[in-house]
Formats: structure tokens, sequence, C-alpha cells
């Protein structure tokens, strides 16, 4: 009890200065517009291939002016080009996370996020090209994001205390939405008023400039950022507990794969990613297909989801941490209620959305399913710090790699279903998402744990291997 008071205290004192002193709410700021380009860039040629594919005027050899599509693409050909992100994607997610534990978290997340700015700018000319290219360019894109997800936990395990992992951790992921909800409008305006490379080209930009601030502001851990204030080194260190050198982490991966609480999250990651992928790839075309919109509508509406989902976010983030803090809920049943009750919920308001006639009915329920995904973030996402942080950033590319399944199964199946662009065909897509949330929530019901897992091994004495300028000095707590 005393020590959880004097942690209070720290807190408290920590509170009460400014945002831009408190270098882990930087950390977390930075990373948000991190996510929010990671998504960005992934998200752009969603809305792009109905740009690309839409009859437009061409003038022939003859002189005559005809409707034709600039890329003549069916179904399964678009479904093909949609998922090919995520074959790069999955590679990269295991050796992502083992190289953010060994050289720090924070340069793989921006030399992931910078690279696939730098390709995205590169994605005009080779669409133009050849289709091959394109597929090939996006494969490419997908291993330089695949490590993002899990190196972000490398980051957090030494940035986050202990009482704030939701609402940190929930916040930055919190970025990935923003840019799904910024993204789709503003790629279906780029596509109406500059034409479909502009989304690539305008993008592509802000994500080197995004890397550029991420590398030059964002170090490994507090120990080695100069500007962290001694009160607030305490604080993270005292609630986070003790730290061991990147490069001397030995991963017990017998343990690791043969533990029920590491699949439960697994198998929620997938899940929730099958859900989320689904209608990430497919939504604008689906406005398109069912309710009839033309690409600049497509765009704003397939928005509207992302946005409750962000905002779901933050509440649910901060309702776990205040749920922990007050001591009303076990760690373990916090992320049980969280991730379960969203999964069931999600269930429902998907088989509702299938069923809906109106657009404005289908908006809402999916508005729904979509936003309370972000209870389930605050469960499954941080529980790889609860049971073992010193091995989360691996532990995240476990479950991101079968996580990133759904991306590369899901369109093709999607495209092999809807071969006539009906609802009824469009139906079984939702059919098949509502299923897998309710499995997802079966199974991590029964195999959740918030508790650290007896295979993790003890650490060093705190900040091994760590030097900060900042403990030179004292402050006033």
């Amino acid at each position: 009890m005393r020590l959880r008071r004097e942690r209070t205290k720290e807190k408290e004192s920590n509170d009460r200065t400014w945002f831009w002193q408190q270098r882990r709410y930087v950390v977390a700021l930075l990373a948000f517009f991190g996510f929010f380009n990671v998504y960005a860039l992934r998200v752009n040629l969603s809305v792009a291939v109905v740009a690309m594919t839409e009859p437009v005027e061409t003038k022939l050899d003859n002189g005559t002016v005809v409707m034709l599509p600039e890329f003549d693409w069916d179904s399964k050909t678009k479904g093909l080009i949609l998922s090919s992100f995520f074959y790069g994607y999955l590679v990269t997610q295991l050796p992502g996370g083992w190289l953010a534990a060994k050289i720090g978290g924070n340069r793989v997340f921006a030399i992931g996020i910078g690279a696939t700015s730098l390709l995205t700018l590169l994605t005009p000319p080779l669409a133009y090209t050849s289709t091959a290219l394109l597929i090939a360019v996006r494969v490419i894109e997908g291993l330089f994001e695949g490590a993002t997800y899990p190196c972000i936990h490398a980051v957090w395990s030494r940035w986050a205390p202990a009482e704030e992992r939701a609402r940190l951790a929930t916040f930055a992921f919190s970025g990935s939405y923003a840019g799904t909800v910024v993204s789709m409008p503003v790629c279906s305006l780029l596509a109406a008023y500059t034409g479909w490379p502009g989304i690539f080209y305008v993008f592509g930009i802000l994500g080197l400039v995004w890397t550029m601030i991420w590398w030059l502001v964002v170090k490994e851990s507090p120990e080695k950022d100069t500007l962290v204030t001694p009160a607030e080194l305490k604080y993270i260190q005292d609630s986070r507990g003790s730290q061991i050198d990147g490069s001397k982490i030995r991963h017990p991966w017998r343990a690791m794969l043969t533990s029920g609480p590491v699949w439960a999250i697994v198998v929620a990651h997938f899940s929730e990613n099958w859900g989320f992928y689904t209608l990430l790839t497919f939504l604008p075309t689906y406005m398109k297909d069912v309710f009839l919109f033309d690409t600049s509508q497509t765009g704003w509406l397939s928005a509207v989801p992302y946005l409750a989902m962000a905002v779901v976010l933050q509440v649910a983030g901060h309702l776990a941490d205040w749920l922990l803090r007050r001591g009303l809920l076990s760690r373990t049943n916090v992320r049980k209620l969280f991730n379960c009750g969203a999964f069931l919920c999600q269930t429902v308001f998907m088989v509702a959305a299938a069923y809906s006639t109106s657009v404005i009915w289908c908006v809402v329920f999916l508005t729904i399913a979509v936003g309370l995904g972000g209870f389930a973030w605050s469960g499954f996402s941080v529980n790889h710090l609860d049971i073992a942080a010193p091995h989360a950033s691996v532990l995240m590319g476990l479950s991101n790699t079968v996580a990133t399944l759904p991306g590369i199964i899901s369109p093709p199946l999607a495209g092999a279903i809807v071969t006539n662009n009906t609802a009824e065909q469009w139906r079984i897509v939702f059919f098949i998402s509502s299923a897998i949330y309710l499995f997802g929530a079966i199974v991590y019901g029964i195999l959740c744990s918030g508790e650290r897992q007896p295979w993790v091994s003890q650490t060093p004495s705190p900040a091994a291997g760590y030097e900060n300028s900042a403990m030179d000095y004292s402050s006033e707590m």
C-alpha cells in the first residue's frame, strides 16, 4: 500500500506538468501519427482502385470517344492486388519483433514507415508499367510495414508505466483508425481533383516527413532520453520494473508457443483483424455495388466506422486503466470483459448490417460494430505486456503474423464470393466475419490471463545497462 501511495504521488506530480514536458506522452503522440501514416499508406489503394477501374472518357485511334476503365481488372484481380500487401506484411512480423527487442523498437518503427513511404511514391509509375510491378511494390511495402506493430511493443515495454499501458498503447493504436478516417475521404477528393496518382504522392511525402521527426525525437528508452525529467524517469522505472539489456534477451520459444494465454491473444487478434480487414479493403466497393455510391462519396461514408473506432479506443483505454487503478476488477477480468464483450456485440451488429436495406442503417450498424472493436483493443492488444513484457514485441509479432492471414485470405475470398455485385453475395461476406468474431470471444474467454506468466525469467536490477544525465541532479516531486 505504501508503495502504491508513493507511485500515486509521483503520478500526480507528473500530471501537473505540461504535456510536452512528459516524454512518454510525446512518444505516444508521435506513435499516434506514426500509425496514422501506417494506415494511410495501407488504405490508399482501397480507394484508388475504385478510381483506377471506373470508366473514363477515352479517345480511340479512329477518333471515337468511348467510356473505358483505365485498368480493366475483374474482381479476382482486384482482390489479388488488394491482398498483395499482406503477403509481405506476414513475413516480417516475428523478425521485426525480434529485431526491435535487440536494437530498439524506435529505430525499426521509423525504418518501416519511412521505407513504405518512399515505395508509395513509386507506386503510380509502376502501376502504369504493369500489374505485376504494382503487386510487387505492394508486397515490398508489406515487408517494411510488417515490423511496425511488433516493434511498438518494444517501445512500450520501456516507456509505459504499468498503470498506463492501456491508455498509452490504445492512444497510439488509435492513430491507425484516425489515419483511415482522414485518408479515405482525402483519397476520394484527391482522386476526383488531382487524379488517383495524387493519392500516393501526398501520403508518401507525409510519411517521409514523419519519419524524420520520429528519428530525431524518440529514443529507445527513457534512460537514453536526456530531456526526460528525473521525476518522470523515476515514476516510469518504479512502475515498469526492471529492464534487461535488449542484446541479452533470450526468448523461451517452447513455453511461449505452448502457452494458453498467448494463444488467446493470437486468436483474438486474428478475429478482430478478419472483420477489420474485410471492411477496410472492400467497404468502398460494397458501398458502390449495393447502394450505388460514386467514388467521391464512398470515401466519406467508409470513413465513419473508423472515426467511431478512434474515439472508442480513447475511452476504452482510460476506462480499462481506471478499473485497474481502482481495483474494481482484476487485470484478467478487465481484459476478458473488454475483449469478449466487444466481440459478442460485433457478431450481432455485423449480421444486422448484412440485412440492412437502407444505407443509413447499414452505416449505423457498421459504425457500431467497428467502433466497439476499440474495447477489444484494450483487451488483447495490451495483453502481451501483461503476461510477458520483456517478450512483448516478439509476442506481438507472433499474434500479428497470424492476424495478417485475414488480409491475405479475406480479399480474394470476398472477390470469389461477390461475382455479381449483389447484396445477397455481400451478405455471405458479413456472415463469415460474424462467425469469426464469435469464435474469438469463446477462445479468449476460456484461455485469457492478465498476469505475468511463470516462464518469464526475472530481470536484473532497474535500468541495467543504462545511464541518463537527467539523474545527475535532483528534482522536486
